[in-house]
């Protein structure tokens, strides 16, 4: 827990590099503890820190936006409200609002129907 709290610390402070390693220190230890909410919270985190998933090399959504961009995309391709995917992902409506209002030119669409026709699986 320590070094998730020191990780969370040092991301929300921008020291985003810093955060990394204990962060995913936290996320190694949970995992192996067996607290997968606990985990999940370290992996949003390094998500939010721009450490990308393995799982999503060849996607070209994952290439042209941020670790967070892009789930808060597939949360909205799902038909989340920008409310529930504040509250999945510790965050203010606002901030979903903003990223939000950055992916969709990123992506080349103007609303979440489009969206969600761009993430889905080929």
């Amino acid at each position: 827990m320590t070094q998730f709290s020191h990780g969370v610390w040092l991301r929300r402070r921008r020291r985003v590099l810093e955060s990394r390693a204990p962060l995913t220190t936290a996320e190694s230890v949970f995992r192996s503890l067996g607290a997968m909410p606990r985990a999940e919270l370290a992996a949003a985190e390094l998500r939010a820190a721009g450490l990308a998933d393995a799982t999503d090399s060849g996607d070209t959504a994952a290439q042209v936006l941020s670790p967070q961009q892009l789930t808060i995309a597939r949360l909205a391709a799902q038909g989340l409200t920008n409310r529930a995917i504040a509250e999945r992902l510790h965050l203010s409506p606002r901030t979903v609002a903003s990223h939000l209002y950055q992916i969709f030119p990123k992506l080349d669409v103007t609303s979440r129907a489009q969206l969600a026709e761009k993430l889905a699986p080929r």
